[in-house]
């Protein structure tokens, strides 16, 4: 990362509401479910299936919670009655993890039961290393009486491998079903893998433990040697194209995803939405300066970087 970029992430915070908002559009559908539905529609329409996840998270009270819990089941009600090929994917600490344990499995619970009966599918967010061990032990309790459920695992965490053993050999209702990605929260070196190749590696043999214990693999990726690693896995185990697919995010290496769609591989986009999108929009952000870099050398009138490519 260049001096300018290390500034200009350094300055995050202190980036007016409105320009921050500019910067993130790529990244997020809209402030309403009717935009994200749309952005679904549009996605469908190519051959993409979706994810809706209804932005926020660390809310502090029930009521709260339970705001969030209505939002879900709105997007439930949604994707069903537009035909939507989606899922909703929901953050503990959105449904009051940090407050309430028993709390958070209550509102799932409120979720999956509405999503069961429209035959929408529910995955279980991961958050930071501070929430891992609770937000395993809730997909574990809702694993044992609901089969359309997952969880989303990440590969830059040094216990993950064992994490997907357990998961692995654990009992539970339906196909073990886990998105596996890198990670973006910033985490302590005790904590979580920092050097690229050791991540990938680790996501390598992650997919091994997933794809060869039986698992349905969402690989959420925009790194071409994960989806090389992935498919030389896939075509190693004599596996098909109904044991994973690829997941990506909105507005994110879009010549990648349309790439992959076009080789005939099942490709989901993860559509964010809803007035919370200032956490996101930074963690997004953070992991491309360059985006951020470009509209601020814009505003003040510089020219573009140019390219060595």
């Amino acid at each position: 990362m260049g001096l300018f970029h290390s500034l200009v992430v350094r300055s995050l915070h202190f980036i007016p509401k409105p320009i921050l908002r500019k910067l993130s559009d790529r990244y997020i559908a809209g402030d309403t479910l009717e935009e994200a539905v749309k952005k679904a529609q549009v996605l469908q329409a190519r051959g993409f299936s979706s994810i809706l996840d209804v932005l926020g998270e660390d809310t502090e009270t029930q009521e709260e919670a339970l705001r969030a819990v209505d939002d879900y089941k709105r997007a439930v009600a949604a994707a069903g009655q537009h035909r939507l090929q989606t899922y909703v994917s929901i953050k503990p600490t959105q449904f009051g993890l940090r407050r309430s344990a028993s709390d958070a499995e209550k509102n799932y619970r409120a979720v999956l039961d509405v999503a069961r009966g429209a035959k929408i599918f529910t995955r279980v967010e991961m958050e930071d290393h501070t929430t891992t061990d609770g937000t395993i032990a809730l997909f574990d309790a809702l694993r044992r009486d609901y089969a359309d459920v997952g969880i989303v695992i990440q590969a830059y965490l040094r216990r993950t491998l064992q994490d997907l053993r357990r998961l692995v050999m654990q009992p539970g209702k339906g196909r073990l079903n886990v998105r596996l990605c890198k990670g973006i929260y910033v985490e302590p070196h005790a904590i979580a893998w920092k050097d690229p190749f050791l991540i990938n590696e680790n996501y390598r043999r992650g997919l091994e433990i997933l794809l060869g214990g039986g698992a349905f693999v969402s690989v959420a990726t925009h790194d071409e040697r994960i989806v090389f690693d992935t498919l030389e896995v896939v075509d190693r185990l004599g596996l098909s194209k109904q044991d994973f697919e690829f997941a990506m995010l909105l507005g994110v290496m879009e010549p990648l995803r349309d790439m992959l769609l076009a080789q005939g591989y099942p490709v989901r986009v993860y559509i964010p939405y809803g007035p919370q999108w200032r956490p996101y929009s930074l963690r997004r952000l953070r992991r491309n300066p360059a985006l951020l870099g470009a509209v601020m050398r814009a505003s003040l009138g510089l020219k573009p970087k140019a390219s060595h490519r």
